[in-house]
C-alpha cells in the first residue's frame, strides 16, 4: 500500500509527486503515457518562482513589450520554459510510476482504492487528482461552453519572425492588440524566443465563451505574417485553456493544477502556482497522514483554497467577467491602462495569490485613470 496516488503525469502531478517523495512518502504517478512529451509552450514571470534552475529555462528575454494601443516596455523578467529541462528537474526516482489510465477513486476509512481501466487496483492512503481539465477524479470535464483562452500559433526561424518585433534581439513580445481583428473577437499577436533559434508567433483570443475557434486564429496569423512578409510554415500549437472551472469541493480526492482550479481566470497561467503549491501541499499530506488519509486530505485542502486564496480567485474572476463585457473596440485601451500600472501592482493582479487586498488595490488603480467610457464600460452589470 502506497502512500499517495498521484493521476496524471503532467507538470502538476509531477511536482506534486516528486514533492511528496521528498517528504518520504511512498508515492505512485498514474498515466496512460507517463512518457509522452509536454507539447505545450509554458511561461512564467521570474519573480512568480525563483527557485526554477537554469536547465530548466529554454529562453529568458531580455527585454518584454506589450501593446495595447501603443508599445510599452514591461518591467518583469519573463522565462520561457525548457519542457525537457523541467520535467528532468521534477523527475524523482523515489516515485513509482505506473502506466495505466485511472477510472475511479473508493475511499474508505483507512485509505482509498484506485481503480485502472485495466481492472487493476493500487491501494493508497491520499489520492491527488492531476489530471487538468478531465478531472477524472474529481468531476469531469465541464459541461456546457466555458469560458476559453484559444490560440494557434507556429515556430519560426527566429531570422524570419523578427519582421514582428522592433528590435528582435533579445525581444518578446508578450501581447499585442495593435493588429485589426474582427470587431466582435478581439485577440493579440504573442511572440517569444524559445531558445535554439526559434520564435513561436501565436495569435491568441484571451476569454470568450466559448473559446474562438482555432480555426479563425489559424486565419488571423496567417494573414498577419503574410502582411510581414513571413511564409508560415513550421510546427503548430494549437491552444485551448479553461479559465473558469467550478472550483471543486473538498472532498476525500485532493485536485491538484488544473484540476483543482490553479488556472489564473484572467491570464490562463497555471504552472508556476502549482510549483509553488506542490511542497506545500506535500507537507500538508505528510503531516496530516498521521492522524489518517481524511485528516491528510483536509490539511492538503487548506494550503490550496486558504480563505484568502478563494477571495483572490472571486476577485479574478469578477475581473474576467469585466473583460468579457467590454466592448471590442475598448479592450486595447484598458490593456494601455493595465501595463502603465506599477509593476508591484501589475504583479498582484497577476501572481498574488492569498492577499485579496493588494489584488483589490490593484484593481482600483487601474480602474481610477482609464477614460470616462471604459470606467462606465468595466461598471456595467456583468452576465455570469
Amino acid at each position: 500500500m502506497s502512500d499517495v496516488v498521484v493521476a496524471g503525469s503532467g507538470p502538476a502531478g509531477w511536482a506534486v509527486a516528486a514533492a511528496c517523495a521528498r517528504e518520504g512518502l511512498h508515492t505512485v504517478l498514474v498515466d496512460p503515457a507517463p512518457d509522452r512529451h509536454w507539447p505545450a509552450t509554458y511561461a512564467l514571470w521570474r519573480d512568480e518562482l525563483p527557485e526554477l534552475p537554469a536547465t530548466a529555462v529554454a529562453a529568458a528575454p531580455r527585454r518584454v513589450l506589450a501593446a495595447g494601443t501603443t508599445l510599452a516596455p514591461v518591467a518583469r523578467d519573463y522565462l520561457i520554459v525548457d519542457n525537457a529541462g523541467l520535467r528532468a528537474w521534477l523527475t524523482d526516482d523515489r516515485v513509482d510510476v505506473v502506466t495505466g489510465a485511472v477510472r475511479a477513486a473508493h475511499h474508505g476509512p483507512r485509505g482509498a482504492t484506485v481503480v485502472l481501466a485495466d481492472g487493476r487496483r493500487l491501494a493508497t492512503g491520499v489520492v491527488v487528482d492531476a489530471t487538468g481539465a478531465r478531472r477524472v477524479l474529481t468531476g469531469g470535464p465541464p459541461r456546457g461552453p466555458c469560458t476559453e483562452q484559444t490560440a494557434f500559433g507556429v515556430v519560426l526561424p527566429a531570422a524570419d519572425a523578427a519582421a514582428l518585433l522592433p528590435d528582435p534581439a533579445g525581444t518578446a513580445l508578450f501581447m499585442d492588440w495593435r493588429a485589426p481583428a474582427p470587431a466582435a473577437d478581439p485577440g493579440f499577436c504573442y511572440v517569444i524566443p524559445l531558445g535554439r533559434d526559434r520564435v513561436l508567433v501565436e495569435e491568441t483570443s484571451l476569454a470568450r465563451r466559448p473559446g474562438l475557434g482555432l480555426d479563425v486564429l489559424a486565419t488571423r496569423l496567417r494573414s498577419r505574417l503574410a502582411a510581414a512578409g513571413i511564409t508560415a510554415r513550421g510546427t503548430e500549437e494549437r491552444v485551448r485553456i479553461p479559465l473558469d472551472l467550478p472550483l471543486p469541493r473538498p472532498d476525500r480526492t485532493v485536485p491538484f493544477g488544473v484540476a483543482a482550479g490553479l488556472v489564473h481566470p484572467a491570464t490562463g497561467y497555471s504552472v508556476a502556482t502549482s510549483l509553488r503549491l506542490a511542497p506545500l501541499v506535500a507537507a500538508a499530506v505528510a503531516g496530516g497522514l498521521g492522524r489518517g488519509p481524511r485528516a491528510a486530505a483536509r490539511a492538503a485542502w487548506h494550503e490550496l483554497w486558504p480563505p484568502g486564496a478563494l477571495a483572490v480567485h472571486a476577485l479574478r474572476r469578477h475581473g474576467l467577467r469585466a473583460l468579457r463585457a467590454l466592448p471590442p473596440e475598448l479592450v486595447p485601451a484598458f490593456f494601455d491602462a493595465f501595463f502603465a500600472l506599477p509593476v508591484e501592482r501589475q504583479r498582484a493582479f497577476t501572481s498574488e495569490r492569498t492577499n485579496p487586498r493588494l489584488v483589490a488595490a490593484a484593481m482600483a488603480a487601474l480602474f481610477r485613470p482609464v477614460p470616462w467610457r471604459l470606467r462606465a464600460a468595466l461598471t456595467l452589470p456583468l452576465r455570469p
